[in-house]
Parts: structure tokens; sequence; C-alpha cells
């Protein structure tokens, strides 16, 4: 179905085309001025050069044709010739109607599942506990992965751990020099090796810090650690058994994180699950001659000459020929494909300062022919600070474990429930859900609501707030129309599936309602979160609004009540695909 704008825009451009010009500039949208119109057409100013006629002229030409049509209400000009639109009820109505039988409320779908969307984003390393770092691209990474999904793709969350390099090789030398007479480091052994790890995660934690100090502290101990991350990645048996105790361990601490965030992953891959195909890749790229040598390392020139900045090199192998970034990106782009059918994008979210590395890794897959028909998009985000508008930091100064922040945040939200009033005689069991909501909605809102690249104050004082724009508002609001819908049913009274728009406060909601379809289009077109935020909290208002002014089952009309309630099932859907593209989980009641 076509949403309201569009459908204004069609009648629109059957005027402008009726009187020569391109129906393009039919154009339709929010009127800048909702006090004094509903929509507006800026056609006549950009048809005044092509027309060689004063805007106002043209304008008048098309209010002349338009204003006696069935969906006009009013139309009138404004300045040099901007015309005002107001529609009738009855289209109003019948959109809003429309919008209730369709499942997607009037969004349209931009792909099907046979096309596939691979999202990589996450990114944690193994061995080391998730920080406040990780936050944003996982929710970042997965509200863009749920767009995709919703716009009709197959969307692939890849959490593409860090879990083959140096740091690995650190770990093994700590762990040889503090236990010599394991078996793992007996280049003889040639038994099993133990099935369950001689350390835990925790220890972990503490052994990865403890040898990047040595490292950075030591030569020789770096020296041997570059060795030992060499003879893992040769397949060495007893390192490979350790890599896989790691690996176990980092598994479950990192999914234990995700789980806190309502965040899951398709794929669990690694730099290690391409570090078999890289000479196959080395070669293929040989065999096109675009790995080139240069004092000893092999680099891909991906510079052009209208490049108007430096742009380096794309590093495969360093000189002691030792692999990159570069290396197991490239690698990873090679295996996808290879791996899924018909990828059609691969969208990156990493930290915004990565863009050259993934301009790089484009550039040397475009020449490589591994991406001549994917789209291939690197979203950067800026950074989380705290009051200070530095990066945030514990009070101690130290990086904050994410599990810490997420505990925080349901602590905070418990204490706002209590404030509020809310859940204070539901079972602990369920009191706990709803602060797990809450504080959801608390974290992702307050993310999402700004840009991906602008960074952003981290308060959870003030995102954890139920009035605002946040998070727990919007959550509030979609509580609210479920407790309204139960009333309705213990009441025996019927909700109905038609809207009759009849008065100024119904009219105000139902308009806000029919932007949905479009703001969709553009939140996922732009893969743009942040505008599907500020149109969440703007419905939200709007319901709050209207619900504060109107009687809804304690209205007498039952024509005018059906439609009402007709009203509130469509702010709630909405509201539920909002909170679910956001990631955002509902609880039954509040």
């Amino acid at each position: 179905m076509l949403s309201l704008k569009e459908e204004l825009s069609n009648v629109f451009g059957d005027a402008f085309e009726s009187i020569d010009l391109p129906r393009e500039l039919g154009l339709v949208r929010l009127s800048d001025r909702p006090d004094l119109a509903q929509f507006q057409c800026n056609g006549a100013m950009a048809a005044a050069k092509v027309a060689k006629k004063a805007p106002r002229d043209i304008a008048s030409s098309i209010v002349e044709k338009l204003k006696n049509h069935t969906v006009i209400s009013n139309l009138d000009i404004a300045g040099p010739g901007f015309i005002n639109i107001h529609i009738n009820d009855r289209l109003l109505s019948k959109t809003l109607t429309h919008m209730m039988t369709d499942e997607r409320a009037g969004a349209k779908t931009y792909g099907s599942l046979d096309d596939t969307i691979v999202l990589d984003y996450g990114g944690p390393n193994a061995a080391k506990a998730m920080h406040v770092g990780h936050l944003r691209p996982t929710i970042i990474g997965d509200c863009v992965k749920r767009l995709c999904a919703f716009a009709g793709y197959n969307a692939l969350g890849d959490v593409h751990m860090g879990d083959w390099g140096l740091p690995i090789g650190q770990i093994i030398t700590y762990l040889k020099h503090e236990h010599p007479d394991w078996p793992y480091f007996d280049e003889a052994y040639s038994g099993e090796y133990p099935a369950e790890p001689p350390f835990s995660f925790t220890e972990l934690e503490t052994i990865y810090p403890a040898a990047s100090a040595k490292c950075k502290d030591n030569k020789d101990f770096l020296e041997e650690a570059r060795l030992a991350t060499a003879d893992l990645q040769n397949g060495r048996a007893g390192y490979i058994a350790m890599w896989k105790h790691i690996m176990t361990l980092s598994k479950a601490d990192m999914k234990r994180n995700f789980d806190s965030l309502d965040v899951t992953f398709d794929l669990w891959k690694g730099e290690a699950d391409v570090a078999a195909i890289i000479p196959d890749v080395e070669q293929d790229l040989k065999d096109k001659s675009i790995l080139a040598e240069s004092d000893g390392a092999h680099i891909i020139h991906v510079k052009r000459d209208d490049d108007q900045k430096e742009m380096p090199p794309l590093m495969f192998y360093k000189s002691d020929g030792a692999v990159t970034y570069g290396t197991t990106d490239l690698a990873t782009i090679y295996d996808r494909i290879k791996t899924h059918d018909n990828i059609t994008h691969i969208i990156y979210i990493t930290d915004k300062r990565q863009s050259l590395h993934f301009e790089q890794l484009f550039r040397a897959s475009g020449m490589a022919g591994y991406t001549d028909n994917i789209s291939l998009k690197h979203i950067g985000f800026g950074t989380l600070n705290g009051p200070d508008g530095k990066p945030f930091k514990t009070r101690e100064g130290g990086i904050m474990r994410l599990d810490t922040m997420v505990k925080n945040a349901r602590e905070k939200a418990q204490n706002r429930l209590s404030e509020a009033d809310l859940a204070q005689d539901f079972p602990d069991e369920e009191k706990e859900n709803i602060a797990r909501c809450v504080a959801l909605a608390s974290l992702k809102f307050a993310d999402l609501i700004n840009q991906s690249h602008v960074d952003y104050i981290f308060n959870l004082d003030q995102m954890t707030r139920f009035e605002g724009k946040t998070g727990p508002y919007l959550l509030y609001q979609a509580v609210r129309i479920q407790s309204l819908m139960r009333k309705s049913k213990d009441q025996n009274i019927s909700t109905g599936d038609t809207v009759n728009i009849s008065n100024e406060n119904d009219r105000e909601l139902g308009l806000v309602i029919t932007e949905f379809p479009d703001v969709f289009e553009q939140t996922y077109t732009n893969l743009s979160p942040h505008v599907m935020c500020e149109y969440g909290y703007k419905l939200a208002s709007s319901f709050s609004k209207f619900y504060a002014a109107c009687h809804i089952l304690s209205e007498e009309d039952e024509k005018l009540r059906n439609s009402r309630l007709a009203l509130c099932k469509l702010t709630h859907k909405i509201l539920l695909h909002i909170l679910g593209l956001l990631g955002i989980p509902v609880p039954e009641r509040m």
C-alpha cells in the first residue's frame, strides 16, 4: 500500500504533469508549520525556471486544479509559492484503517529472503572481559540487523571475534613460564590433552593484562610470544589445544554479556576461521597481479589517481610474514562469498576511527573482484563519554566492564520503578523482568537516538527516566495501551478494526501514525536508527496527549469509542514494531 505522503504526491504529481511540468515536482512532505497546515508542496518554487513563471502563479494553477479533489479539505498558498495542504478526514480514516489490517502497518519490504546481508559487529577479543567500548557496536549492529530483517532480507549477524593474533601468543607464553610442566608446552607430547581448561575465565582476565605488560617490559618475552603466535598459526598441536580452551571460556563469557543485552548472533566467526584459506587468497591475489612486494612486505596498492588525501596500501603480510587485520578481513570477505549464496550487502559497525582501514579493504576487495555485485558499507560510531566529555571511565579511572554497566542500569531501573510506584506488588520474578526491560530500553534508546558517528554523554540518571525523550517513556506508553486493551476485554468492549476520524484530538494522533511507513523507509535506506527513535518519541507523546484529552473506554458514543480503541491498537502495533527494531523487549504490564 502507498503511504499517505506517497498518495498525496501522486495527486500533486498528476497536477504538475497536467500543466506540462515534471511530476516529481509534486512531492509532498510534512508541513514545517503544523499549526498552519498538515502537509506542504514546494514544487512551484523549483518549477519557476522551467516554466518561466512566478512560483506563486504556478502554485495558483495547481491549487485551482486540486481545490475540489476528493482527498483535499483545503489548500492555500503561503509566501512566494508554497502550497499548504489539509486533507479530508475520509482519506485519513481510510489510510489508518488500511494500516490496521496490514501486519506491517504499511511499511514496505525492500529485499527478499533469497538476498543475504551479512553484518559484522560486536568484535570482542578472546580472553578479555567485554567493556563499555563494546556497547555501541553491539547495540547499533543489532538494530541495523533488525532493520535489514524487517526490510525483508536474510540478515546474518557475525560477531567476528579477535581470536588469532599476538594476544593469544602472549597468553600461551605467559602460561608456559608459569606452568612449564603442562603437556601443551611439550613438543614431544603425543597423548590426549585435557578436555577441561586448566584455568577459569576469571583467571584469564588476570593473565591477559599481565602477559601484555610483560611484553612491554621484556623484549625477549615479546619475541617468544611472537614465535608462539606463529607456532599456533602453523598448527602446533599443544598450542591449538590451549587456544581451544581459551575460546571455550571466552565464547561463554561473550554470550553471557550479549544475552544481558538481548542480542544474538547467527555466526560466531573469528580471525582463526579464515587462517587456513589465507594462502588461497594470497595465490588468488598473485594470479590477478594485485599483490606487490615492498621491503619484504606484501601489499595491495589501493591509491587512485583522483584521491584527494593520502591513501596507504593495504598491508597483506608484514615484512616478518605476520598477517594483519587487512589479511584476515580480506580473507573473511573471500570466505563469506564462498560460504553464503547471493550476498547483496556486507555492513561493518566499528569505531569511526577505523574508516581508513575499511576504505582500503573495500578498494582491495573490489580490485580482486570479490565484491563486484556486493554493496560494502562501514558505519563508524563515536565514543561513549562521561560527564566530563571524555571517554567513559569508572570512578577509579579504569574502563568499566560491560556487565557492570548493565548491572548498574538494572539497579537504577528498579529504583525508578519504585519511585513511580510501578510493579511494586508484582511477583519478584516479574519485577526483575520489568526492571530488565526498562534497563535495556534506557541503554539502547539513549545510544540509538544519537546519530551513530556522534559522541554522546552517558547519563544513567537521565536515560532511565519515565518522562522525556527516553526508552522507558516509550515502553510505558506501550504498556499503558496493553492495560487499556485488557480493560476493554474485561468489560466486553469491542476494540474495533475501523478508524473514523471526526475531531481534532483523533486527527492529530492519526496523522502521526500515518508517518510510520515513510519513517521506516528513511531509517532503513540510510541505516539511521536515530530517525526511528525520534519518531517513536513523537508517536508516544502524541498518544499520551490523546489519552489525556479523550474519553476512550468511558466514551458513550459507541462508534467513536470503537474508532478510538482502533487508534489505540494501531498505535500499539507501531510502538511494538519500533521497540522491536530497536531491540527493546516489552513487558506485559508495569
